[in-house]
């Protein structure tokens, strides 16, 4: 059997993990936040600008 797929060695894997810090948790937060309404504004323009490219051309609805 593994050593390491035992409780023991579980719980010895689990004390060595780097828990984040509040203050590092809240900034990765807001960052993903951020990145996400990024990606949703630039994602947004492109249908828009593609609809309506394709709405010139004659084959939008």
């Amino acid at each position: 059997m593994l050593k390491w797929f035992s409780i023991s060695g579980i719980s010895k894997e689990i004390k060595r993990i780097r828990w984040p810090k509040s203050k590092d948790l809240y900034s990765d937060s807001v960052e993903v936040i951020i990145f996400t309404v990024a990606f949703m504004l630039f994602f947004t323009v492109c249908e828009f600008v593609i609809a309506n490219l394709l709405r010139m051309a004659g084959m939008g609805v």
